[in-house]
């Protein structure tokens, strides 16, 4: 017969082994899984399964039998919850003295989805300086421009291979000067960019933008010159992680890391596909950059699937900058049309560039 002393032991080891279990889906990269189907999916929404492995760990403690693994349970999500409030506390701090604001904003159109008089609207409201339309083709910007027409907004699309996906925009205000607008690419003669939509000549041929494959799977624009100086302004759409696609998606993330690791002032804007709970994501921005939402408190401010209700929604559109770019501002648009919030940032930069 079992003793008391061998029956506490047990339990105490099921106890924790049921612990480790939970936090399987919770902290992936601690089992190296991180990079696997479905936890790389599953752990973009990790501060709402935090709240629901607490309340588990709460009820499992009107059973006598479970209490030490409720207690583990309950610390588990307390502790992640801790880790996770900074996102949602953090008060940014005056802009220094030197420096100037940038207006920052993301609205992913849906491919076309979304109603262009309501991404307008935003704009006509918060006159940003630069706009990132992910998955917006050249019809798309041009509808936008002609709703804005007279705010000196001027346009550029680039679309990377056949997917209308792929296509990327940018809305750039007059106020930034003559501007220059480029992007990494690949060896075309390596690389199938995928076929136009249509040839030149053919009606529609001007909706679908250049073909040029990017480093990263869909397009990506890197805006330059004018008044920004030395700053470097980089429209992108990282590939989402579909259970097929975790290797691309992990691949447009090294390009995003290998934009961080340069030492030149850069801000990042677009549609990610990814959160601040993927470890991918944290290590591409490293120790150089940072995403603005979470430095001034908005970190938990979800922006997809826009038709969830708040507390079910993950923040995968980002304004990302580097070292001695001071973020000040973030708040999220609801755009119709559009399974995407759209996310506008300040930030303040030296006036150098």
């Amino acid at each position: 017969m079992e003793t008391e002393a061998a029956w506490r032991v047990r339990r105490v080891a099921l106890s924790v082994l049921f612990v480790l279990v939970v936090a399987l889906p919770l902290y992936p990269e601690l089992y190296g899984l991180d990079e696997v189907t479905p936890f790389t999916q599953l752990v973009a929404f990790r501060p709402q399964a935090l709240v629901a492995v607490l309340v588990l760990g709460l009820l499992m403690l009107f059973r006598s039998g479970w209490r030490i693994a409720a207690a583990l349970v309950a610390l588990l999500a307390l502790t992640g919850m801790g880790l996770t409030a900074p996102r949602a506390l953090s008060d940014p701090g005056p802009p220094p003295a030197g420096t100037r604001e940038l207006t920052i904003m993301v609205a992913n159109v849906l491919g076309g989805g979304a109603d262009p008089a309501s991404v307008a609207k935003v704009i006509r409201e918060r006159r940003p300086d630069l706009v990132s339309l992910p998955e917006a083709q050249v019809k798309v910007r041009q509808q936008l421009q002609a709703q804005l027409k007279g705010l000196g907004y001027n346009g550029y699309t680039l679309q990377a291979n056949a997917a209308v996906q792929s296509a990327t925009s940018v809305l750039v205000s007059s106020s930034l000067g003559a501007v220059q607008f480029a992007s990494e690419t690949l060896d075309s003669s390596k690389v199938n960019a995928g076929q136009p939509a249509s040839k030149p000549g053919d009606p529609g041929a001007e909706t679908t933008g250049p073909l040029v494959q990017t480093t990263t799977q869909f397009g990506h624009i890197i805006v330059t010159g004018g008044t920004l100086g030395k700053l470097r302004l980089i429209v992108y759409h990282g590939y989402p992680p579909m259970p097929s696609a975790v290797i691309t998606w992990k691949r447009d993330l090294q390009v995003l890391k290998s934009w961080c690791a340069e030492d030149r002032p850069t801000i990042v804007a677009g549609d990610f596909n990814a959160t601040s709970d993927h470890a991918d994501f944290r290590d591409a921005l490293g120790s150089n950059c940072r995403s603005v939402a979470p430095a001034v408190g908005e970190g938990l401010q979800g922006t997809w699937p826009s038709d969830r209700p708040r507390l079910a929604r993950t923040q995968i559109d980002h304004v990302v900058v580097s070292k001695g770019i001071l973020p000040s501002k973030f708040r999220a648009y609801k755009i119709v049309g559009s399974d995407h919030l759209a996310v506008v940032a300040a930030v303040a930069v030296p006036k150098s560039g």
